[in-house]
């Protein structure tokens, strides 16, 4: 099949095309910049010029697919709220080209919170801690009565691997800037995570297999306690590791200070039961420890 995917040249959408590729599917991804476009012929994909908001594009390459993985997001949290409202046209836009046709139209989402315990692919993302980013799942799910086979997979709060440039390696220069790494309070809040290769493999099996209306938590390490990542850097980095109290947070942090002080554990035992999906990757820590984060200087998503 031919497969239209936005957001195919970064770090999980790379993945995700050689994932389609090596199961025989043709790809044609989104590229905003020539840069985009020449990556995409390397990895052997075609492309097609356009960006998040430009709607005509996005309605070109849907319509002439057989379904579109979307994992393009604009990642710029001064603008969070603008950046859902793309995201949210963006759906739509592709959304209204494959309605009728029970073509699929997957997407990246977040895994929510649930209070005191792991969120499960029945808990729903609360708009007061995901803001508008929530109604994308919501805007999906409304194309399921008009003949389209949606699907969300969502993402934990890390997804690892060699070339990552998400939050891991912001901890890391934040730890050698301010030389100690850190954790709040006790360190016991926890991050699901996963590999992006396991990621991959779940977009591709929502893809081909999930029915309509399928919310698929793509989670291989459930919980890791953020102390526990903290002590892995301190020891990679010949740094101390220490507790700062909750009040001292965001100015050690910044704006992680959201993600790292929230305990947000997940689990993906439904998903893996549907659609028999199992993360065999190295979890966080392993890759932590492999010393990939530590040996060369990571791009930082801004």
């Amino acid at each position: 099949m031919n497969v239209f995917i936005t957001g195919g040249t970064g770090f999980i959408g790379t993945a995700v095309v050689a994932e389609l590729q090596r199961a025989g599917h043709e790809v044609t991804g989104l590229a905003r910049t020539d840069a985009a476009a020449e990556a995409l012929a390397l990895a052997g994909a075609a492309s097609l010029p356009g960006s998040l908001e430009d709607l005509y594009s996005l309605r070109a390459g849907a319509g002439a697919s057989d379904g579109v993985i979307h994992l393009g997001y604009v990642h710029d949290f001064s603008r969070f709220e603008d950046n859902a409202r793309i995201d949210r046209g963006a759906i739509q836009a592709m959304g209204e080209v494959l309605a009728g046709s029970g073509r699929p139209l997957v997407i990246a989402h977040g895994t929510p919170v649930a209070a005191g315990r792991g969120a499960t692919e029945e808990d729903s993302p609360d708009p007061s801690v995901a803001g508008g980013r929530a109604l994308s799942e919501q805007l999906l799910f409304s194309f399921v009565a008009r003949g389209v086979r949606a699907a969300s997979v969502r993402l934990p709060r890390t997804v690892h691997g060699e070339g990552d440039h998400g939050f891991v390696p912001i901890i890391v220069r934040i730890a050698r800037e301010k030389g100690v790494s850190a954790y709040i309070d006790d360190g016991c809040t926890r991050w699901p995570a996963v590999h992006r290769d396991d990621a991959a493999t779940l977009f591709r099996l929502a893809f081909e297999n999930a029915g309509a209306g399928a919310v698929l938590h793509a989670v291989g390490d459930e919980g890791v306690a953020i102390r526990d990542i903290a002590e892995v850097i301190g020891r990679k980095v010949d740094l101390p590791v220490a507790s700062i109290p909750p009040e001292q947070a965001f100015e050690h942090f910044g704006f992680l200070r959201a993600f790292i002080g929230v305990d947000a554990p997940a689990s993906s035992q439904l998903t893996q039961k549907v659609m028999g999906w199992l993360p065999t990757r190295p979890g966080l820590i392993a890759d932590l420890e492999a010393g990939h984060y530590f040996n060369v200087a990571h791009p930082v998503a801004t």
